[in-house]
């Protein structure tokens, strides 16, 4: 299913300057919007022009150090010269400006969540499917390509996921017992505001949609709302576990996502991904399809452009029986294969994530551009991680399952971006 239905009224996306950059506003000059802001400079699809943001002498700053035009917040979402508007502001804003952004007509990049409740972002795609508008949502899990390599050996070899987890130690050095992050009006709580994060991730590899959700959540004495929780969430026959805590120095932090395939398992560092090694048992015709996918453009070209892409093999004979069975299914097991993936380490964090960001300011781009063309990560299946993190914020409040209700379906797991435009 795609991120959009049928095109309604909206006004055409190429206008009058086909070829050109992108025209965009940003909106929040806080840490993320600078980011986003440096970002752009490797990304020649866009082009900043606008500032803005509510306090006026920061928005002013960055406006100057980038090269732009400082505005009004409000100015910003009508300005003749901006085609497309850059939300980077606190979750519980997001809504509001990216709706009144498309009833100006503008496209939108939005940094997740694309709203703080399921009813707001419900009204977000809503708005964005009638007037034919594009929104990007700034789930970066999905342009990382390392997860994407993981996704298209999963699906060549018809590999279904067993359970999914995800553990994050996160730091809370930067996180003042006043930051907006802790006032769960403002931000939504840990499950909106960062888990929809890893409820996205999941759908990337598990087919089935989210039924229910179980989970529990603590804090430590006097602090204003929970900074550990957990969440299983139930898609199909497929469990997936998402555990949070922000209450660690930076220096250690630590997060791990493991796939159980049942006979494969991938196991991925960093919640910005930057290795992983996938543990495949096969019979000798799985290998061939292995190595035959690891030294295709398909795989190889995912981490064009960033220097510590690596893509190994190495493959062991298994003792015993040559077929095995688990959880009713027979298949070939005389070969362990070992698949490890890096795109440079933990060094490579910082560059891994600002090029996963240029990948979604390309999908903006060519969404826009390029007529029929989808985002990867779009309204529909940013809803439905809202959604799912919502029913784990209630869910923990009320210590009891709940169910989650019927939402747009995530899109399919190939997708329509080429290698060279994953970087």
């Amino acid at each position: 299913m795609s991120d959009r239905s049928t095109p309604g009224s909206g006004p055409p996306r190429r206008g009058d300057r086909p070829g050109a950059p992108t025209r965009l506003a940003l909106v929040g000059a806080g840490r993320f919007g600078r980011f986003i802001l440096d970002v752009t400079r490797n990304v020649p699809q866009v082009a900043p022009v606008v500032v803005a943001d509510i306090a006026s002498e920061q928005g002013a700053r960055l406006a100057a150090d980038a090269g732009c035009r400082a505005t009004t917040v409000e100015e910003a979402l009508v300005a003749a010269d901006v085609d497309a508007v850059v939300i980077a502001t606190p979750p519980h804003t997001h809504a509001e400006l990216a709706q009144a952004a498309l009833r100006a007509g503008k496209d939108v990049f939005c940094e997740k969540p694309l709203a703080a409740t399921p009813g707001e972002a419900a009204q977000t795609r809503a708005l964005a499917e009638s007037l034919d508008r594009v929104v990007v949502v700034d789930h970066v899990m999905r342009y990382n390509p390392l997860l994407r390599a993981i996704q298209t050996v999963q699906h060549h070899l018809g590999l279904e996921p067993v359970r999914f987890l995800f553990e994050n130690d996160a730091a809370d050095e930067s996180l003042p017992r006043d930051h907006w992050f802790w006032d769960e009006a403002s931000s939504g709580g840990i499950f909106v505001e960062h888990g929809v994060h890893f409820f996205d991730a999941a759908t990337m590899f598990v087919t089935e949609p989210a039924t229910s959700v179980t989970a529990v959540s603590t804090s430590r004495q006097g602090w204003p709302s929970p900074d550990l929780v957990t969440a299983t969430v139930t898609h199909g026959d497929c469990l997936a576990t998402h555990t949070h805590s922000f209450t660690h120095a930076h220096r250690c932090e630590r997060q791990l996502m493991r796939i159980d395939y049942g006979s494969a398992e991938a196991r991925i560092a960093g919640w910005i991904p930057v290795e992983a090694v996938l543990d495949l048992h096969v019979d000798p015709a799985g290998e061939s399809a292995v190595r035959a996918l690891v030294a295709s453009p398909e795989l190889a070209g995912l981490g064009r452009g960033l220097d510590g892409w690596h893509v190994g093999v190495q493959a062991d004979d298994v003792a015993g029986d040559a077929e095995a069975m688990g959880r009713g299914r027979h298949f070939g097991a005389s070969r362990r294969l070992t698949v490890t993936l890096s795109l440079g380490g933990e060094a490579a964090k910082q560059t891994v994530y600002a090029a996963c960001v240029a990948a979604a300011l390309r999908d903006l781009h060519g969404c826009r551009t390029e007529p029929g063309r989808q985002p990867l990560s779009g309204p529909r299946t940013a809803e439905a991680a809202v959604v799912v993190a919502d029913c784990a914020t209630r869910a923990a409040a009320l210590r009891r399952a709940v169910a989650v209700p019927t939402a747009p379906r995530p899109r399919p797991l190939v997708d329509h971006l080429s290698a060279k435009e994953t970087l």
